[in-house]
């Protein structure tokens, strides 16, 4: 081997003897090494130098926010580590890695607010979806709370019951017994991502726990003769969810101006406000009637030789509202005020022709209420998306009468329970009546086993045909009452009941 070539070699092994030996015997000491999302990018002498440096840097975001100062991704993490290692980085050439990465996080509140848990008509539970929710002022949250409560409840009534100056009920009226929100709710401050949809003002996100979102709801121009009732049926809301878009107007008949721009944001609610009343009202009682039959008259030949007078009661009910909606209503206390005067009715009772469905039997006469009670729960309309296509009536306890609105032949006595053809849906127990006069009314949610009369029988206006329940999908005991032109879900178009009464 030449000369120079071995003297070469021997000074590298011994600049690599000297080079280990130095960095064994060397002290060591404590630096902080960084992870970003579980990875080593490297050492650095200062953990404050850079979470100072990342301050630094950051004028955009302070400025967006109105925060003083900005700190390192949620996904880093900085440890002290005592090492030999000479190979330490600058807060510079971290910072460079990390910047494109992972987002930095400003000082906040997160809050957590837990879904509901549902249940499907078969008895299977859906669970609630938990969201996060993110300010900067723990107070943008609470006022938008406050402010979504009152969107459902009206304001003197909630600043009443709030502040326990509510008068008690001395004759009629209602005492709010308890208000509160249904889900859960957590708030911790925290370091948040700016990469998060934060909210930095009330009205922001106000509008994000009404709608379900801060986009741009749709608007309308008023035309001439509109009205609040109109504008929102033809629009597949209900007049409630109108009213909350537009905190303006007072109520259903506050005037509309022609060329005025009104809100129609359907409203999704991303919680439940409850609110629990006692609730005190004057109800009419409803008369019986009494059929006496003449059989030298033909069946369909009536005449009322006793006019029938209701009567009066005084209710107590305690009302279960959600989101400003009736979910139940539950029978207190009745007090007869004034017993009805019956209503007698001769009719004929010579048989003439076939009574069966589809039959044109010669009628008149008024609907009779299919309830023992007149307490409406939820009216014919649009109501949270979709189309009501009857009348809830509630309050009249579990098991209560249901009677036939007017005479005619039964067409439908069955239970109906999850997503059926036609239109039929969760009806649970339900009845249809022929009237034979091209009418059909349809009375839902019966109660197990309620149902009194078949298919085929013929029943009299006023005849109990069942009784109230909370089969189908039902969240509180009530009839679902609709009356149809022409066959329900086969061709026929329902009707709002409440127009013939």
């Amino acid at each position: 081997m030449n000369k120079k070539i071995k003297l070469s070699f021997l000074v590298m092994i011994v600049f690599l003897l000297m080079s280990g030996f130095q960095s064994i015997s060397s002290k060591p000491r404590d630096l902080y090494r960084v992870y970003l999302k579980g990875k080593s990018l490297g050492l650095i002498e200062s953990k404050k130098e850079l979470e100072d440096y990342i301050d630094q840097q950051q004028d955009q975001i302070k400025k967006k926010y109105h925060v003083n100062k900005v700190y390192v991704p949620t996904d880093l993490d900085i440890e002290k580590e005592t090492t030999f290692d000479q190979g330490v980085k600058t807060a510079e050439e971290i910072y460079e890695e990390i910047k494109d990465i992972s987002p930095f996080t400003i000082s906040g509140y997160v809050i957590k607010l837990k879904g509901l848990d549902t249940k499907t008509t078969d008895g299977k539970t859906i669970k609630g979806t938990t969201q996060k929710i993110y300010v900067l002022d723990k107070k943008v949250f609470t006022n938008s709370i406050e402010k979504t409560v009152k969107s459902f409840i009206d304001e003197t009534d909630y600043n009443n019951y709030a502040n326990d100056t509510q008068p008690e009920i001395e004759d009629v009226g209602t005492y709010i017994v308890n208000i509160y929100i249904k889900n859960k709710i957590t708030i911790k401050k925290d370091l948040i991502p700016v990469d998060k949809k934060i909210y930095q003002t009330e009205e922001e996100l106000s509008k994000y726990l009404l709608f379900g979102t801060t986009k741009k709801q749709k608007m309308y121009t008023i035309q001439v003769g509109d009205t609040i009732s109109d504008v929102a049926f033809n629009n597949k809301i209900s007049v409630q969810e109108f009213l909350i878009a537009n905190p303006d107007l007072q109520d259903e008949n506050t005037l509309l101006s022609p060329g005025q721009k009104v809100t129609l944001g359907v409203l999704k609610p991303q919680f439940s406000v409850v609110e629990q009343d006692t609730v005190s009202f004057y109800e009419e009682k409803n008369y019986s009637t009494e059929t006496q039959y003449d059989n030298d008259k033909y069946v369909g030949w009536s005449e009322v030789i006793q006019q029938g007078v209701k009567g009066e009661n005084l209710v107590t009910q305690e009302v279960l509202k959600v989101n400003g909606v009736v979910e139940s209503r539950t029978p207190l206390n009745t007090e007869t005020i004034k017993e009805p005067v019956n209503e007698i009715i001769v009719k004929g009772g010579k048989q003439s022709g076939y009574y069966g469905y589809g039959s044109p039997l010669p009628y008149g006469g008024a609907w009779g209420w299919p309830a023992t009670c007149a307490s409406i729960s939820s009216p014919f309309g649009w109501r949270w998306g979709s189309f009501h296509d009857g009348t809830d009536i509630a309050g009249c306890g579990y098991g209560s009468n249901i009677f036939a609105a007017q005479a005619g032949t039964v067409v439908v006595s069955e239970k109906k329970y999850g997503n059926y053809p036609g239109g039929y849906g969760d009806n649970g127990e339900y009845i249809v009546i022929d009237h034979h006069n091209g009418y059909y009314s349809l009375y839902a949610h019966m109660c197990p086993g309620c149902r009194a009369v078949s298919v085929g029988d013929y029943v009299e206006k006023g005849q109990v045909i069942g009784g109230m329940g909370m089969t189908g999908a039902a969240t509180g005991v009530h009839v679902h009452f609709a009356i149809w032109y022409g066959f329900p879900y086969r061709g026929g178009t329902v009707l709002n009941a409440m127009q013939f009464y």
